[in-house]
């Protein structure tokens, strides 16, 4: 089933309801918001303690907020009012025993199940009918494996999460298109140094 299908299944159970949806960056929150807006209520909830240094972060986060005003299709979207610390520290805590792994293996899982188990533990807080991520629209993430790390954590906080595969049917192409149209920074790395070193080694 194609990732268009299993979006259109599951909001037809959850029609306009509340999702918290977890946003790394305006590129790929450009895609998926206008995808999701029609079906959900839906709330931008940027935390991303991986990307390095502050001063990226903070421009990623400004950018996501400039995103959401750009674009009128998605003026009735906000941000999360939970503004987080820079939690850098608790990234590299949590992933320094294999810090030398390269993209896509257990670190990126460990960083998966940091940003999302904040994002699930909110989404209950605020009593969200569901959580979402954008990290699934870039094409340097295994889908797979971001999605087994959301269904693990969504029933652990007994909380739904909507699978994707947003870089499907043109989803990542699209974002580009959008970053373009809406002149949103694009960055050339995911966010932490170590990988940003090993990209271009």
């Amino acid at each position: 089933m194609e990732c268009k299908d299993i979006l259109t299944e599951q909001c037809v159970a959850v029609a306009r309801k509340r999702l918290l949806l977890h946003c790394c960056c305006a590129p790929c929150a450009s895609y998926v918001l206008e995808l999701l807006v029609p079906q959900y209520e839906c709330t931008a909830f940027f935390y991303n303690p991986n990307i390095e240094p502050k001063e990226e972060h903070d421009k990623r986060k400004k950018e996501l907020e400039r995103l959401l005003t750009r674009n009128t299709l998605l003026n009735e979207v906000v941000v999360y009012p939970f503004i987080a610390e820079y939690e850098n520290d608790r990234f590299h805590n949590t992933v320094m025993s294999i810090s030398d792994e390269e993209e896509g293996g257990v670190r990126c899982m460990l960083c998966f199940d940091l940003r999302l188990r904040r994002t699930a533990a909110l989404a209950v807080e605020g009593e969200y009918d569901a959580f979402a991520t954008t990290l699934t629209v870039s094409p340097h993430k295994k889908a797979e494996l971001i999605n087994e790390v959301g269904i693990r954590i969504a029933d652990e906080y007994n909380i739904k999460y909507i699978i994707s595969d947003y870089k499907k049917q043109g989803g990542y192409n699209r974002s580009v298109e959008l970053a373009k149209r809406y002149d949103i920074y694009r960055q050339d790395y995911c966010g932490c140094l170590q990988l940003k070193r090993t990209a271009t080694d």
